[in-house]
C-alpha cells in the first residue's frame, strides 16, 4: 500500500488482530509491506526480517555508564551491561547511604571495576565518584523545578551540596551559590565539576552546615536543604541564614503527609507547600517542604 495510507492500514490490522508485531515491516518501491498473521484479502506472499528477541532486564538505576541493581544477579548483569553501548559497569550497592560522608559501599556486578562515571544532565556535566560521593539522577527533575523558581540575581545556599548538582543547575539564573559539604571528596569532585562546567558564581565551601552562621554569609534568597535523613534537624539553623521574603526547599524522608509541619511551624513561617517528589520504599517517600520565611509582622 502507498506510504501515506500506511498508518491507518496498520491501526486497523493491529485493531482486528491481524498484525504481525514479531515481523518488521519492509519497503518494495513506493510501497510499504505490512506483514499479517494469516491470509487475507488483498495479501501476498513475501518475505519479512523479525524484530530482534527482546531481552528482559533486571531492575536498574542508570548514572552515567554505570548501572546500580538492586539484586545479585550477575548473570542479568551481564545482559544489562550488553544492552547498552554506553554502560561501562553495573554495580550493586553492599550498604545503604552510611556514615557522615553520606556514602555508599558497592560491589562490581559487570564490566569495569570502577565507581568513577560521567554523568550529564540537562547540559551540565558531572564527574562522579559513588563509592566516594554520594549522588541521585533520580532529582534531575526536581532541580529544573527549583531553577524555575529562581529569579535573575539570587544569593543562594546548599547546605548539602555533594558533588555540586543543585548548586551548579541554580548558578544558572543566581547572583553567587555557597555550596558547603562535610565530605572533603564531594568538595574536591564539586571543584572539578565547576571547572567541568565553567561555573564562576558557586563557592565551594568545606563545613558542616550547623557552622555554617559563623561564615559570615548575606541574607539568603534561598537555601536548599537536600540531606532527607537528617536535614530537618538543621532548619532553625537555615532559618537563621535567611532573609525575611526568602525561601528553603527541605528534603526529607517521611512516612504520613505533613510529617514535618509541627517543627517547620515552630520557625517564622509565612507560607508552606508539600508535595511528594518520589517514592522511596514501601510506605516512605521523599518529600519537599517550600517554606517562606517572614520574619517582620
Amino acid at each position: 500500500m502507498a506510504r501515506g495510507d500506511a498508518e491507518a492500514a496498520r491501526r486497523r490490522l493491529a485493531g482486528d488482530g491481524m498484525l504481525d508485531r514479531t515481523l518488521k515491516p519492509r519497503m518494495e518501491g513506493e510501497l510499504l509491506l505490512l506483514p499479517v498473521v494469516e491470509p487475507c484479502e488483498g495479501a501476498r506472499e513475501c518475505e519479512f526480517e523479525a524484530f530482534p528477541e527482546r531481552v528482559e532486564l533486571p531492575r536498574h538505576e542508570l548514572i552515567g555508564g554505570i548501572a546500580i541493581m538492586q539484586e545479585e544477579d550477575p548473570a542479568g548483569a551481564e545482559r544489562l551491561l550488553a544492552s547498552r553501548p554506553s554502560l561501562h559497569t553495573v554495580l550493586l550497592p553492599e550498604s545503604a547511604v552510611e556514615g557522615e560522608y553520606r556514602t555508599r559501599r558497592y560491589t562490581v556486578l559487570a564490566g569495569t571495576p570502577t565507581t568513577k562515571t560521567r554523568y550529564t544532565e540537562y547540559g551540565l556535566r558531572f564527574d562522579l565518584d559513588l563509592g566516594l560521593a554520594y549522588f541521585s539522577a533520580r532529582l534531575s527533575t526536581e532541580r529544573q523545578r527549583l531553577l524555575s523558581l529562581v529569579q535573575e540575581g539570587e544569593c543562594i545556599l546548599d547546605m548539602f551540596a555533594g558533588v555540586g548538582p543543585f548548586a551548579i543547575t541554580l548558578a544558572r539564573r543566581a547572583r553567587v551559590v555557597f555550596a558547603a559539604d562535610l565530605n572533603p571528596d564531594a568538595v574536591h569532585l564539586m571543584i572539578r565539576n565547576l571547572a567541568l562546567n565553567r561555573t564562576g558564581n558557586v563557592i565551594p565551601i568545606l563545613a558542616d552546615a550547623g557552622h555554617l552562621d559563623r561564615i559570615g554569609m548575606p541574607p539568603l534568597d534561598r537555601i536548599i536543604m537536600n540531606l532527607p535523613l537528617a536535614a530537618p534537624q538543621f532548619l532553625t539553623a537555615a532559618a537563621n541564614l535567611c532573609r525575611d521574603g526568602g525561601w528553603i526547599h527541605l528534603y526529607a524522608l517521611q512516612e504520613q503527609p505533613g510529617e514535618f509541619l509541627p517543627l517547620i511551624d515552630a520557625l517564622p513561617v509565612g507560607d508552606v507547600r508539600e508535595q511528594e517528589v518520589r517514592t522511596y520504599s514501601p510506605g516512605k517517600w521523599h518529600a519537599v517542604y517550600d517554606i517562606r520565611i517572614e520574619k517582620e509582622e
